[in-house]
């Protein structure tokens, strides 16, 4: 599992065929706007780390109990979803889904690993689209190059039993909550055209809608960590 620190999901960006125009940035607060100053707007995608609280996890299989299998494929699709069934990619299936939806497409270069998972995925359903991640070698080589990057070895429990990666992007003027182990894309509202990612009403519908559901069942302070996709300087 990659961790979520600019520096590694930078490194497997570029890997797999970011532009260097982009980067990740450290979100230090979601309330002071000070703080979120150094990160240039508009922000592309927020790819946040946050551990599964007893709130959440009722909330979520809440949600998912009645949803079909998602069925979803074609150019016409709102979003393109993985299903995970790589153990310990959650980290990495997020970036996917942060790079290949929303404003970032436009930001993979021709020919590379990117564009050509992105081309295979349009058209194939859930399973096959799984398979074909499955058994992609660029994405595990690219996955593997980064997973014991960062500050900490990656513990093979640690998806399990502390943090999901969730990709929230906009697209289509709506904001999506992308998440491997659910069961299809979550749409989650509509953004103006002049809200990204880190506007307030998106916070309020993303990670923020999350941290609410955990203080009002009683739990503890959350511990979670958020980075933003955005230009360089």
């Amino acid at each position: 599992m990659a961790e979520n620190n600019p520096d590694v999901m930078n490194q497997l960006a570029m890997k797999l065929g970011l532009s260097s125009e982009l980067q990740f940035y450290d979100v230090y607060s979601l309330d002071e706007p000070e703080q979120l100053a150094h990160i240039p707007r508009p922000a592309l995608a927020l790819l946040v780390i946050i551990p599964l609280t007893p709130a959440w996890d009722r909330s979520r299989k809440a949600e998912d109990a009645n949803k079909e299998p998602y069925t979803g494929s074609g150019p016409d699709e709102p979003v393109i979803w993985f299903k995970q069934t790589i153990g310990h990619a959650c980290g990495s299936i997020g970036l996917l889904h942060s790079l290949i939806n929303g404003p970032a497409v436009d930001f993979i270069k021709r020919d590379s690993d990117l564009a050509a998972i992105r081309s295979l995925a349009i058209p194939l359903d859930m399973t096959k689209r799984a398979e074909m991640l499955y058994n992609s070698e660029p994405f595990e080589l690219a996955h593997k190059s980064v997973e014991q990057a960062g500050d900490s070895y990656a513990d093979p429990t640690s998806e399990r039993n502390g943090g999901h990666f969730v990709s929230f992007v906009k697209s289509g003027g709506e904001l999506w909550e992308l998440e491997g182990s659910r069961k299809g894309p979550l749409e989650r509202g509509s953004l103006a055209d002049d809200e990204d990612v880190l506007s307030p009403r998106a916070l309020d519908m993303g990670i923020k809608r999350i941290i609410k559901l955990n203080a009002d069942g009683g739990g503890e302070s959350l511990h979670f960590s958020c980075i933003a996709l955005a230009r360089r300087p």
